[in-house]
């Protein structure tokens, strides 16, 4: 039985230890927002919060997570979607098919947790997820918008 620490409440499941932390997130605790695109941790899509980190959570198993860790998944960031990157998210059109924007969203606040201000290297750098439509250009935009930065070269 493993004991997590997800979205500011203690739960227990019940899955081999082994198993990917998404596969809990999403049919233990039906937590559907972190969704599934590629099983290996290279596309983003599943990306959730561990300790404030960016965290691909297919290519984590949950034996990896202990009670302390704190796991927060789309549908903790804000109760109300008031967390300042899914407003800027909303305010520059920056979803189209929308797959992949949980995981989208969720680097980009911990991007700025830990830089509040960034450049747009640092956003290049930090959002390596993939996004099938190409909406970069906004995700950038919507980046500097919630930090109150215009674009920056750097």
């Amino acid at each position: 039985m493993a004991q997590l620490n997800v979205n500011g409440k203690m739960v227990q499941v019940d899955v081999d230890p082994s198993t990917p932390l998404l596969w809990v997130l999403r049919e233990q605790l039906d937590l559907p927002g972190t969704k599934y695109g590629c099983g290996i941790a290279a596309c983003g899509a599943c990306t959730i919060h561990i300790d404030g980190r960016a965290t691909r959570a297919c290519g984590i198993a949950v034996s990896s997570v202990t009670a302390q860790q704190k796991i927060v998944t789309i549908e903790g960031l804000s109760p109300d979607s008031s967390h300042p990157v899914q407003k800027a998210w909303l305010a520059m059109d920056v979803p189209q098919c929308g797959y992949c924007q949980s995981g989208m969203i969720m680097t980009a606040a911990a991007l700025l947790a830990e830089k509040p201000k960034p450049t747009d290297a640092d956003i290049d750098s930090a959002m390596a997820n993939i996004c099938r439509c190409g909406t970069f250009v906004r995700v950038r935009a919507a980046i500097h918008s919630a930090a109150g930065t215009s674009n920056s070269k750097g």
